[in-house]
């Protein structure tokens, strides 16, 4: 895999990049340039979902691309509408005639919709698809610990990863110890929070100013030494080699501390509270 993106080893073996790319809105073929531009700037971790409608983008972005296919990390995931078994069985292989792919990587259920109350069920398929050889590792994204002690209790199988909203308004320490106690690597979506102008925040600034970093990398970095896996996502080639150049200087343990305390009690983007949040 690149070798200027340090790996790390899930639970079951699979290798992931430390740094992925999120696709989230990337559509069409300006879609599949901005990917694979993405993929030959040296990313390795691709991520998609059923409801982020451009599966078969991703597809086709892998396919112009250069770099062999045992090379890449695919990620997509079932949406909310899908949770019963079967339904989700078929979705998943629906997900890969969309992309043109014979397998997935990493495949996740996207929200736990506990009003629905079926995630088990849904869990149990991801189970299934994996012993079929259709996903080579599975995980959830927005469970909380709760919904992830039933999967497991019921299931006996812990998720690989769960892909949640984390970034310096809403670190989730909490949870991210947890997962830590349980083995289950912390992925972070909405990484740089561009929605709250956060690339503005002043205390941010002066740690970029002292690295001689953007605000961009002073987060990204701190996502990696928290040991999460942040995935950004940008359509401009100079940003994405921009959030990239980050394994080369570290910050210090102060500084950490300093972005930790940023957070705010309930910082999240849209109010997505997993505990009642339900997707389509």
């Amino acid at each position: 895999m690149n070798n200027s993106i340090p790996e790390l080893t899930l639970r079951d073996g699979m290798t992931m990049p430390a740094l992925g790319f999120g696709t989230y809105r990337l559509n069409g073929n300006d879609g599949a340039v901005s990917i694979q531009s993405a993929i030959d700037m040296g990313y390795r971790l691709i991520d998609t979902a059923y409801n982020y409608e451009n599966e078969g983008t991703v597809g086709e972005a892998v396919r112009r691309s250069s770099v062999p296919r045992d090379e890449l990390r695919i990620t997509s995931k079932l949406p909310g509408r899908y949770h019963e078994y079967n339904k989700a069985v078929a979705s998943i292989q629906e997900s890969l005639y969309r992309t043109g792919l014979e397998y997935y990587d990493l495949y996740l259920i996207h929200w736990p919709n506990p009003e629905q109350g079926r995630f088990t069920e849904a869990w149990q398929a991801l189970i299934d698809a994996k012993k079929w050889g259709l996903v080579r590792s599975i995980g959830v994204c927005n469970f909380l610990p709760d919904h992830l002690e039933q999967l497991m209790r019921e299931t006996d199988v812990t998720p690989s990863i769960n892909q949640i909203e984390l970034h310096p308004f809403f670190n989730q320490r909490d949870q991210l110890a947890y997962h830590k106690e349980k083995g289950i690597q912390t992925q972070s979506w909405s990484p740089l929070a561009r929605v709250t102008n956060i690339l503005g925040n002043e205390t941010i600034q002066s740690i970029s100013s002292r690295h001689k970093k953007s605000v961009s990398q002073i987060i990204l970095r701190w996502h990696y030494q928290l040991g999460t896996l942040p995935i950004p996502k940008s359509s401009s080639p100079e940003r994405q080699r921009e959030n990239m150049n980050i394994f080369d200087f570290a910050l210090e343990e102060a500084e950490m501390r300093i972005m930790n305390e940023l957070t705010r009690r309930d910082g999240r983007l849209n109010g997505q509270n997993p505990a009642d949040y339900e997707e389509f």
